[in-house]
């Protein structure tokens, strides 16, 4: 039976949630609506208002953050006072999740006014329009991407991301911690989230309760950034390579070859999958950190499996009578 997790789907992210996670890196400032960090944002796309300050609603797209650069603003600023209120109004009335102004802009004294009455926060950037679209849009389409709870280990290992999965107690901790100590990097222990990332990339991080941290059985929860170094730790990592580990018995049939490519399936999306069967006297690190680095070849156009077999077909040729 298969009790992986459905994935999960964002359908809204709250206003303060957005600024705290864009604030550095947009130099947003708050200026006006602080009560309006409790709304959501529903959409992953940014709004420019444009033709919609002229009072034609009919396409405004009132769900997404709004965008006001040099050009609404400066048409804001030739109108009347009680103009800009009454657009403003009907923003207000179509419950817009938050304003973004561009450019170090000064917004006008009825912005400010309507956002605080109506609790709609409103910010400041000195970034351009452009930018602040292309930054906030990426942000977006990660806070909104559907997202699945896997039960496993991910690694960063010589910039290969490697997920670790096997039934509880088979050795995915310890394997991992062995692989930090040979410098590699934890993302994940024991649940990863998976997010997907415009529907063709698969994202892992952690939460933020057991980031940095491991249980290792017969020695409890170690910090690995203060055992190894912060260097040992990322906060996420795409997903380039599934390892699956497997108890030996005497029927299975191991992949001695290469030549062929199984994969694992997350939301969708198909990574390239090895198994590894746990035996006595096995170096399991070894055995990933070397799967990475073939992976790592594969990526650079190096199949080492299929090199061998043309060899082998090639010389096979050679020999056969003409």
């Amino acid at each position: 039976m298969d009790l992986r997790s459905a994935p999960k789907l964002v359908e809204s992210i709250e206003v303060g949630s957005f600024y705290s996670k864009c604030k550095d890196n947009l130099k947003l400032e708050l200026i006006a609506g602080d009560e309006g960090l409790k709304k959501v944002i529903k959409e992953k796309s940014i709004n420019r208002p444009g033709i919609a300050l002229s009072g034609f609603l009919k396409f405004f797209a009132a769900e997404r953050i709004q965008l006001f650069g040099a050009g609404e603003m400066a048409y804001m600023e030739t109108l009347p006072h009680a103009d800009q209120e009454d657009i403003l109004l009907k923003f207000a009335e179509l419950e817009i999740p938050c304003v973004i102004v561009s450019r170090d802009l000064e917004p006008t004294r009825i912005m400010i006014e309507v956002s605080n009455r109506y609790d709609i926060s409103l910010f400041r950037s000195p970034i351009g329009s452009k930018d602040i679209v292309t930054a906030a849009t990426l942000l977006l389409e990660y806070e909104f991407a559907p997202t699945v709870a896997e039960h496993g280990t991910m690694l960063d290992i010589k910039g290969i991301g490697t997920f670790l999965r096997g039934k509880s107690g088979i050795g995915k901790s310890e394997c991992a911690l062995a692989l930090i100590e040979r410098g590699h990097s934890l993302v994940a222990d024991d649940l990863t989230y998976i997010k997907l990332i415009n529907e063709k990339e698969l994202m892992a991080n952690s939460s933020e309760l057991n980031r940095g941290y491991m249980e290792c059985r017969g020695i409890g929860i170690i910090n690995v950034g203060e055992l190894f170094g912060i260097r040992n730790v990322r906060l996420e990592k795409r997903i380039d390579m599934v390892v699956t580990f497997n108890e030996w018995s005497p029927e299975q049939d191991e992949d001695r070859t290469g030549l062929e490519e199984s994969h694992f399936t997350f939301m969708g999306i198909d990574v390239p999958h090895i198994e590894i069967f746990i035996r006595p006297g096995r170096d399991l690190a070894r055995l990933v950190e070397v799967a990475a680095m073939v992976r790592a070849a594969k990526i650079m156009g190096h199949d080492s499996a299929q090199e061998f077999n043309q060899r082998l077909i090639d010389h096979m040729s050679k020999q056969s009578p003409k």
